[in-house]
């Protein structure tokens, strides 16, 4: 219902505009500010602000990251080499060789004569003691068959297979000082969200403005048409008196020719005046967000006197004009915005500090052994950073960053001065923008009896037509001056307001 009814007041202008009925200034205001491409403009500024504004707060807090990996390799990691591989898997077979090595190196120093002495005493036992022997052999080669198959394994259980490796992780990290940078973006996210909304009153009230502008032009030129239609009609009468008081012979012809140029002109004066009241709506349809060609017909175009606004200037308001300024606003936080700029380059000379932690998981892991599975493991640990040498780096950086921000303070401190001199001004043409309206009235008193006397004396022939066509262009500029006065006040008036930052809606 909400976005129904926000529909239906965005085309109630334009049905309005449509129906022929006419138009104020406060419908056209709110038609330029619903339909001005840079309000939208300034209104998704104003959402990207806070959005970065938000976003700057979650520095604040703790992050939670997870990663997770997958590598292979065309070798392996190996924790014994050829040698030792090799003489783990024929270790059986060395120590037998050994025994048998030493046994027969222990027969092979004893002398025929002593090895058949030793024969003849034993006798019959020492076949029993050959057969033992015999048995023993057949337990040597046995014990080293089982001692090569136990170094195989033992070969076996050191082999990693790190070809395929698979890895994870997550991590919190909580920043806990860091060197003020945090506190600076966040500063800067507000100044910039304040920036934002100062661009925004600056861009709606520089379109009231021009609506305005468009607005009373209109209103201008339909007076003025209206004032060359008349003009029109006197100079075509008195065309015609002349060329009656020709045919009776009591006026030249060079009279008659010198009305019929008037004429012209009036004629394209008219013209003229047409031409501009139909591009001056066009101007104004555009500010209202219409189609160029919609008829669009102001309040104040059919009235028979435009009503001046006489607003009262307080010297306290001018010299507080720079404060109301969204101009000063948006320049006051580009100047911030420099000075936090200056200490979040100063935290680069400041040491940083943050608290991680985590789980971590691996494939194939060595947390129990070597096992070919997942396993993992908690951490958590402080992270510090102290910078010890950069070369002046950030030194530098900080100055400059102090230039930009004197440069900024300064243009703050001209555009204060610039804003007092023209709200001043502002202040002075309103108040001779009155003057003028007080002197054009007084002239159309002065051009109206002079025209009304002319045409008496025109009618009773003591006065020859070239002095009423005077007369008659006497009037016509004085009431041309009369409306300019009138709608300079008007916009003398919008001017001033823009000027002390007070134009609201």
């Amino acid at each position: 219902m909400r976005y129904l009814a926000a529909l239906f007041l965005m085309s109630f202008p334009v049905l309005e505009v449509a129906a022929g009925q006419p138009v104020g200034i406060d419908s056209c205001r709110a038609m330029a500010l619903r339909n001005n491409k840079q309000m939208s403009i300034s209104e998704v500024k104003q959402d990207m602000a806070r959005n970065i504004r938000k976003s700057a707060r979650t520095k604040y807090l703790p992050g939670i990251h997870a990663f997770g990996s997958y590598m292979y390799t065309s070798r392996e990691i190996s924790l014994l080499n050829g040698d030792q591989k090799s003489a783990l898997s024929n270790i059986g077979t060395t120590a037998a060789n050994g025994i048998n090595s030493a046994l027969q190196n222990a027969g092979a120093s004893l002398t025929p004569e002593q090895l058949a002495a030793i024969n003849g005493q034993l006798g019959a036992l020492g076949t029993s003691i050959e057969q033992i022997a015999g048995g023993f052999n057949e337990h040597i080669n046995s014990a080293a068959a089982m001692l090569n198959a136990g170094g195989r394994s033992l070969v076996d259980a050191f082999r990693t297979d790190t070809r395929n490796i698979f890895a994870g992780s997550v991590i919190v990290t909580q920043p806990i000082y860091m060197g003020g940078s945090i506190k600076a973006v966040n500063r800067m996210a507000d100044i910039g969200e304040r920036m934002a909304a100062g661009t925004a009153e600056a861009v709606r009230q520089q379109t009231i403005y021009d609506t305005d502008k468009a607005y009373w032009t209109v209103v201008s030129l339909k007076h003025k048409k209206k004032l060359a239609e008349s003009y029109l009609a006197l100079i075509k009468k008195l065309r015609g008196d002349v060329y009656k008081m020709i045919a009776e012979g009591v006026a030249t012809r060079a009279e008659g020719l010198g009305v019929d140029v008037k004429v012209n002109e009036a004629e394209m004066t008219l013209l003229q005046v047409n031409d501009g009241l139909t591009l001056s709506r066009m101007l104004l349809c555009q500010q209202c967000g219409l189609p160029v060609d919609t008829e669009l017909i102001t309040d104040d175009e059919d009235k028979d006197k435009i009503v001046p606004v006489a607003v009262p200037v307080e010297a306290t308001a001018v010299k507080t004009a720079a404060d109301n300024r969204p101009e000063i606003h948006v320049l006051q936080a580009m100047a911030d915005m420099s000075k936090q700029a200056v200490n979040l380059l100063k935290a680069g000379n400041l040491p940083k500090i943050g608290l991680t932690g985590g789980y971590t998981v691996t494939n194939p892991n060595v947390y129990d052994g070597y096992q070919k599975k997942f396993g993992g493991v908690w951490n958590v640990g402080v992270l510090v950073s102290i910078p010890v040498w950069n070369w002046g780096d950030v030194a530098y950086k900080v100055r400059a960053a102090k230039g930009a921000s004197a440069i900024a303070a300064l243009e703050v401190a001209e555009a204060r001065e610039k804003i007092e001199l023209q709200a001043s001004q502002s202040a002075f043409k309103v108040g001779e923008a009155s003057k003028r309206l007080t002197l054009a009235d007084s002239n159309v008193k002065r051009a109206e009896e002079n025209l009304r006397s002319a045409e008496v004396g025109f009618r009773e022939g003591v006065m020859p037509a070239t002095t009423v066509m005077e007369a008659q262009t006497a009037w016509l500029q004085a009431r041309s001056q009369k409306i300019d006065a009138e709608i300079d006040i008007r916009l003398s008036d919008v001017n001033m307001r823009k000027a002390l930052g007070t134009l609201e809606q």
